[in-house]
């Protein structure tokens, strides 16, 4: 996770969801964008864990 961009993770959901609403996206594509986004959304709940965790240490 300490290679983990929450910045970049953020902008390829922003692109997932923008591909997902694209009419023209097929739907075997949107069951892989789908799952990506699935992972994504993991990595980015276990980073804001991680970061309320390390701010809660600090006060």
């Amino acid at each position: 996770m300490e290679d983990f961009n929450y910045k970049e993770a953020l902008e390829e959901l922003e692109k997932i969801a923008q591909k997902v609403e694209d009419p023209a996206t097929a739907l075997e594509d949107i069951d892989k964008l789908i799952a990506r986004a699935d992972g994504l959304i993991a990595n980015c709940r276990g980073y804001l864990r991680t970061a309320r965790e390390k701010a809660e240490g600090l006060q």
